[in-house]
Parts: C-alpha cells; sequence; structure tokens
C-alpha cells in the first residue's frame, strides 16, 4: 500500500469516491505547487498530508479564480465559488471533488471553518489589486489577503487561529513571502497589469513603471530587486521562530518551508534585474538538502513522517 493511501486511511478518507476526489487534489497541488507538496508529502504525518493538501487546493483555486481574466469576469466567477462553498458546508454536500473532499476536512477539523469563513469574505481584496502606492497599502494588501489565504493551512498545522502569538508569526513569514513572490514575479505580475512594488519605492531607487513594463533594467534595477529581497529575507529569518509555536508533528514541514523561502530569496537576488525576464526557483539540490535535513530531524525526535 502506497503512502498516500496509508494516509488516507489514517485521515479517515475511507469511502472509495472521496479517495478518488481527494486524489485529484494531490495531482493538482502536485502540479501547481510542486516544492510545497514535495515538503508536505515528505514531512507531514499521514493522517494530516491529505488534509493540508485539500486546504492548499482551496488556496490555489482562489488564486486562479482571482487573478485570471477581466475584473468582471473574476468576480462574477469568484462570487459563484463562494456560494458553492457555503452551499456545501452548509449541506455538508459538494458537487465537485474538490468541495467534496473540503466538506470532509472540515468535518475532520472544525476549526478549518471559521479560517475558512474569514478568507472567502477578505479574498475579493485580491480583485481590487493593481498596485499599491506605499508600504501602508502592502501591508494592508498582506492583512486582507495574504495571510487569511495562508490561514487556511496554517490553522491544520499549528494552534487555533485566533492564537495571537502563532498567527503573528504566521503573518511574519508570509509578509516575507509574498513580498519575495513580487520581486520575483515582477515581470508576470506587470503582464496581466499589476506590480506587487509599492510606487513609493520605485521612486525611491528612481526606477519607472515603464521601464520594468519594458524590460529595460536601469540602473537602479538590481538596487530595487537587492533592498526587497532584504526585506523579504529579514521577516523569513524572524519567521523561524513560529515552528517553536506548534507541534512537533508540524515542526520540520514549517522549518523547511522557511528555509526553502531563503533559498528562493538567494536566486532572486543572484538573478537580480534578470527578473524583468522571468521568475526564478531555489537551487533544487539545495532543496532537496533541505528535506533531507528536515525529515532526519522528524525521525530523530521519533515522529513519523508521510510518504
Amino acid at each position: 500500500m502506497s503512502g498516500w493511501k496509508r494516509g488516507l486511511d489514517a485521515a479517515g478518507v475511507l469511502e472509495p469516491g472521496l479517495r478518488r476526489d481527494y486524489g485529484v487534489q494531490r495531482e493538482l497541488v502536485a502540479r501547481g505547487r510542486r516544492t510545497s507538496h514535495l515538503a508536505a508529502r515528505t514531512l507531514l504525518p499521514g493522517a494530516l498530508l491529505p488534509h493540508v493538501v485539500v486546504a492548499t487546493a482551496v488556496m490555489h483555486h482562489g488564486d486562479n479564480l482571482l487573478d485570471t481574466g477581466s475584473r468582471a469576469h473574476r468576480a462574477e466567477r469568484w462570487a459563484a465559488w463562494e456560494r458553492r462553498v457555503r452551499t456545501a458546508l452548509e449541506t455538508g454536500r459538494g458537487d465537485d471533488p474538490l468541495l467534496r473532499a473540503l466538506v470532509h476536512t472540515v468535518a475532520v477539523h472544525p476549526r478549518l471553518r471559521a479560517v475558512l469563513d474569514e478568507y472567502l469574505v477578505s479574498a475579493p481584496a485580491e480583485l481590487e489589486f493593481a498596485g499599491f502606492a506605499d508600504e501602508d497599502d502592502y501591508q494592508a494588501y498582506v492583512d486582507a489577503y495574504s495571510l487569511p489565504a495562508f490561514m487556511l493551512v496554517a490553522c491544520l498545522l499549528g494552534p487555533d487561529a485566533g492564537d495571537g502569538p502563532y498567527r503573528a508569526a504566521c503573518r511574519t513569514f508570509i509578509d516575507g513571502s509574498q513580498r519575495l513572490d513580487f520581486v520575483n514575479d515582477i515581470a508576470e505580475d506587470l503582464a496581466e497589469g499589476r506590480l506587487g512594488i509599492p510606487d513609493e519605492t520605485l521612486e525611491r531607487f528612481s526606477v519607472r513603471r515603464e521601464d520594468l513594463v519594458a524590460g529595460r533594467a536601469v540602473p537602479g534595477v538590481r538596487e530595487l530587486v537587492r533592498h526587497q529581497t532584504g526585506l523579504a529575507e529579514a521577516a523569513l529569518r524572524q519567521a523561524r521562530a513560529v515552528s517553536g509555536l506548534v507541534p512537533a508533528s508540524s515542526r520540520p514541514l514549517l522549518e523547511a518551508l522557511v528555509e526553502v523561502e531563503l533559498l528562493t530569496a538567494t536566486a532572486v537576488r543572484a538573478r537580480g534585474p534578470r527578473v524583468l525576464r522571468g521568475s526564478v526557483g531555489p537551487s533544487p539540490v539545495a532543496a532537496l538538502g533541505v528535506l533531507l535535513r528536515a525529515r532526519a530531524r522528524r525521525k530523530t525526535r521519533g515522529v513519523g513522517v508521510g510518504a
């Protein structure tokens, strides 16, 4: 029996159709978030892995709905999705594989319900995102969208989402991760008509949005990338404290996620102005090393691993 099937058994996912529904989410997450999925598969207990996969799939599906197409089209699709999620939770029945899996995961982990409600209310903030005037605008975005989305997964890994120190540590992590995404994804975001680096920061480094759109690596771009990456790294290093706030079973995964993000930051820093041509990922060898070391620590602590 494969590790995934053992995980489904341990997670209480026994009905054949429901097992297929979870399997669909596993495949989607593995394709869309490969490093995160590998980390979860390597480091989480089998009983928790299917539920984390489903929470990640909800977050990923929401991103797709909110990021693709005209604003009117995105708003319409999101409203329809929100109605379907709420109906599924109220009736206990979903009309597609993701919703059926989500209903079961919420039944097993009831704390996810309140976090999901917060996410559904706050996520439309992404519809309004085209850029930020200043750092305060960026931080408001993290509070309104990035943090509630991340808490879908984080609430399954640690204390209750209302736990102040844990939520604060999660916010520090997602602040660093989101800022890193915005500088790494400059080219992709500009192609969609938006930019995640505040206007005041562009001005500070004498970089115009038109330069970035045209892919012109004017002198200030290197320093801009270095500055934004440095802020992300500082937050991510501070976020290492989050692992001390969660059960031993979740600690290796959170430790690994922080370290992989720091590896990504190193890659972005090295890429410099070339981020205008496209994003970069962490060194695969270095990322694998992070996961293997985390797995070894997990075994040392005597906690079982997933598949």
